[in-house]
Parts: C-alpha cells; structure tokens; sequence
C-alpha cells in the first residue's frame, strides 16, 4: 500500500514545481513509508525515497519502509539536511509549512546561504493530508473496527454510570475497557463532563460526582493499527429536565437531518449549514460555536472540516464527524456525534451506539 501511495504522491510533488519534498509530520510519514517511528524524515522525488532516521529507529525502519532507503543520520535538521538534498541535485525542496517551526526554517535558510549549496526551500501545505483524506478500503476497514470497539464502550457505560461516580472515575474506566479489547491506547483524552461542567465542549473529567436528572456528555474513541474513532453521546441518570429535553431534541433532530441530508461534492460549508439551520430556528444559534465535524483517520482531528467558514468539498470515501451542540454557561450542554463515510454519493454512520438520552438507576 505505501508504495501505491508514493506513486500518488510522485505527480503532485512535480506538479508544484519541486524537484523533491521533504515529510516530517507523523502520519504523514507513516501514510506515505508505512515507518511508525516518533523520529524520521522523508525525501522524496520522482525518483528518491529516503527515510532519514537517527540510531534508534535505523533498524524499525528497515523493517516497516521496505520502498525506502534508510539513511542514518546524526544531530539536528540543519546539521544534515542541506548536503543530503544537494547531492541528490535538488534546487528546490518543498516542506511542510505547518509543521516546521519558523525558527528552524530561519536557521535552515541562513546555513543555505552560508554554504552556497544552490538549494531553495519552499513552504508546501496539504500535499499529503489531500491524499490521506480519501480512505482506501484497508483504512475504511481499521476505521471501522474503531468505530465498532467505541460502540461497544458506550454499551459499558450505561451499565456503568450511576449517581456518585466521578467523571474522572467513569472516564477511567471506559479507558480501562477500550484498552483491554484491543485499542492502541485512546486517541484522545476521553471526556466525561457532567451537570454545568457540560456547558464546555472540551471539558476535562473531574472529581465532581455525576448526579441525577442532569446531563453528561461522553467523548471517546479507540485507535485500531493507527486509526481512530470518534463519538460522543449525551446521557441523563433519572428523568431529564425540561431544558435539558429541549436541547437534546433539537439537537438530535440538527444532526439526523445533516446525516440524511449530506451529499457528495457538497461543499463541508454546506453540510455545516444543514445542522445549524435547525439549532438557530431552535433559537440556540449562538449556542452552537464549534463547526459540524472534521476528518478522521491516522489523526483524530484532519480533513476535511465542516465549518461555516470551511472551503474543503466533501468527495468519496472521506470519513468525518457529524457533531452538533448546544452548551449553556451555567446549566451544561449537549452533543450527539457520529462518524460517517461517503459512499455512493451519501453518508453512512460507522458508529451505531444507542443514542437514547435516558438511563435507567
């Protein structure tokens, strides 16, 4: 597959006018060479692909970049990079502007000029994160599989969640079961925000003790051979309040008519629009200050994203959250999340937990 894949990547690199481009965010590199290491760089042209990597990893990456050429390499960025692109007679060498630091790219510059190596560096974004966000079919499988163990969480956690468990408690827990049924770890820190503390969208779990007729809002997810899942669910011990059964209607309601509604080559703006058209004729517009969802894959968070501001398109085979809210200062708030893919010019939800506010103690 990562050879397939640098194949892809060859064209667009050419296309820009490079003579060769250099990859050093993570998933970017492990998308393109299949490398999980925490430390190594990619070079790559129409005819190079090397893996630059220091001592600890050299052996790592013989085994799992098997298109690349391992080079070993001492020290920092600069203390390399500038002889090794030369020789290979590049003249401009693209990077990945979001993830080199100004300060490095300053040094390397200057080390450029002062060494009259005759090689450019030019500021790239999204080459590689344009291919990663349309799933191949082995992704979509891990995705799923993902999406089905995080289904399998929230099942736990109703049978779990009762009035006088902490959130930081019950959050533990479902860490605790995620892990044991086969997730590389939790791909982010899970969320469990009970009462008023729901009212924030990234609430950390604390000791306060969840209690009756308020909300809790559940985030998780599960990491399967690097891919992740990502859903939330609004639950409530005994019998909801009156705001808290509006709110949670209303919401249900936004995020239902946008799974429906969300089509193919539909700008991510638009789909954005289908859930919070309904949250602001609800009268909670200001309520609803986060956009619609984002990508999910090697990365929790990457595109597309679905915002009012957002340019992205959505295309076949992307896999991103649908995730309206209304949060209340106050009072708390309300989420319902699911992870959806495109296919056959519509979305279908990868996660299929109950949804149901209600929990019966």
């Amino acid at each position: 597959m990562p050879l397939d894949r640098l194949q892809k990547l060859r064209p667009l690199i050419a296309q820009d006018g490079l003579d060769g481009l250099l990859l050093c965010q993570r998933e970017n590199c492990r998308y393109v060479s299949g490398f999980t290491g925490s430390s190594g760089w990619l070079l790559i042209s129409d005819k190079d692909a090397i893996l630059a990597t220091d001592f600890r990893y050299v052996e790592q990456a013989k085994q799992e970049a098997s298109n690349f050429k391992i080079n070993p390499v001492k020290g920092e960025l600069l203390d390399w990079l500038p002889e090794l692109a030369s020789s290979l007679g590049w003249h401009n060498l693209g990077f990945e502007a979001n993830h080199i630091s100004f300060a490095t790219y300053n040094q390397l510059n200057e080390t450029l000029r002062a060494k009259h190596l005759g090689l450019e560096i030019v500021p790239t974004t999204g080459i590689v994160e344009h291919l990663r966000c349309i799933k191949e079919p082995e992704e979509l499988e891990y995705i799923t599989r993902a999406a089905k163990l995080v289904d399998a969480a929230f099942e736990q956690a109703r049978s779990l969640i009762h009035p006088g468990i902490t959130e930081r408690r019950l959050a533990w827990e479902m860490e605790v079961f995620i892990r044991q049924r086969g997730s590389q770890g939790v791909p982010f820190d899970i969320m469990v925000a009970s009462g008023p503390n729901s009212a924030l969208p990234h609430a950390k779990p604390s000791e306060r003790a969840i209690g009756q007729n308020e909300p809790v809002i559940i985030d998780m997810g599960a990491r399967i051979n690097g891919y992740c899942s990502d859903c939330s669910r609004t639950l409530c011990l005994g019998q909801p309040t009156r705001t808290l059964s509006e709110i949670y209607n209303i919401v249900l309601k936004a995020q239902l008519r946008a799974i429906r509604q969300i089509k193919t080559n539909m700008t991510a703006a638009e789909a954005d629009r289908l859930a919070r058209s309904t949250i602001k004729q609800s009268g909670y517009g200001d309520a609803f200050g986060h956009g619609l969802g984002h990508g999910i894959g090697l990365s929790v968070h990457e595109a597309p994203r679905a915002a009012p501001a957002s340019s992205d398109s959505l295309a076949e085979g992307m896999v991103f959250t649908v995730e309206p809210g209304i949060y209340i200062p106050g009072f708390g708030g309300c989420r319902i999340e699911d992870m959806v893919v495109l296919e056959e010019g519509k979305a279908r939800a990868l996660t299929k937990s109950e949804k149901a506010m209600g929990v019966v103690q």
